[in-house]
């Protein structure tokens, strides 16, 4: 073949490297489809209502009104309070900020610590990935939420706790389906040529093993955040994670069960719902990229 021959594969993706960003969002979206677009469409709502909570919030979150307990919605609490007085509207923004800095950070923690676990074993090979492997497997077996009781049971109550605990609990998800990935991935020609180029085995996990592996990792992280806010929501819920006053959904689901009891059921379903339509929402664009990433290896 002469040296003037274009690969196809090569000119794809130099085609692709050119693409106007109009041309990008396009094809972004024709991959995502309608259910992922209207996913991306909610999470970014709520991430700006979250970012600009001390802004959009109507009132103080924890400033209490015992004289407005229970009140209607209205024009000057368009969601009406909670048994304290405190609107409920300006709590469910607060809580959006709680529910996605913490889901976010034990993601994360948990990506970081099980990509570089995964990378190490399936690179080093031998003893060394079998005793990973074994140590994975006795983690996974182990609900990530009974991490965060021990750890909450060693340190108290508090967010602190309950996001190390989870972030230890959700590093073997990662790191399995890393090692598996980075096992098919060292087997191909590629990494024999950069290898017989000299290159240290740093080099090569990070400039051509993590590249590869880029669209797997994102798609499991943002998979696994749907779970994140749901063990979280249940922590608080049990008291365990963030404490009161602070506004957070499942503190707001635990006093609407009370309020519920005696007739005012929308703190509860306000709280459930918007926990609800945001786990949805990830765990539908997670799905959109794994098939991405699927189609891809």
């Amino acid at each position: 073949m002469s040296a003037l021959t274009t690969n196809p594969a090569t000119a794809a993706t130099a085609a692709t490297g050119r693409l106007r960003p109009r041309t990008r969002l396009r094809s972004a979206a024709g991959l995502l489809g309608v259910p992922g677009l209207l996913a991306v469409g909610f999470l970014v709502l709520v991430a700006v209502v979250a970012v600009a909570a001390p802004l959009l919030a109507p009132a103080d979150p924890n400033f209490p009104a015992p004289l407005e307990a229970y009140a209607s919605p209205s024009g000057a609490h368009l969601m009406g309070t909670d048994a304290l007085g405190r609107d409920l509207l300006s709590r469910l923004m607060y809580g959006a900020r709680v529910a996605i800095l913490a889901s976010v950070a034990i993601i994360a923690l948990s990506t970081v610590v099980g990509t570089a676990v995964a990378l190490v074993s399936a690179w080093v090979g031998g003893v060394v990935d079998a005793f990973v492997s074994r140590v994975l497997d006795i983690l996974f077996a182990v609900p990530g939420i009974i991490f965060a009781l021990a750890a909450v049971s060693v340190m108290g109550p508090g967010p602190t706790g309950v996001v190390l605990g989870l972030t230890l609990g959700y590093t073997p998800y990662v790191a399995r389906v890393v090692r598996g990935a980075t096992l098919r991935e060292v087997r191909m020609d590629y990494v024999d040529a950069a290898w017989l180029q000299g290159r240290s085995g740093v080099a090569i996990c990070l400039r051509h093993l993590l590249p590869n592996l880029r669209p797997l990792i994102i798609a499991q992280a943002v998979s696994s955040l749907g779970f994140a806010l749901i063990d979280l929501s249940a922590l608080s819920f049990l008291g365990l994670g963030v404490q009161p006053p602070a506004a957070d959904w499942g503190l707001t689901m635990r006093a609407g069960l009370d309020s519920a009891l005696r007739g005012h059921v929308g703190e509860a379903v306000s709280a459930g719902l918007c926990l609800g339509l945001l786990v949805a929402s990830v765990i539908v664009l997670g799905d959109r990229l794994s098939k991405q990433a699927e189609e891809r290896a």
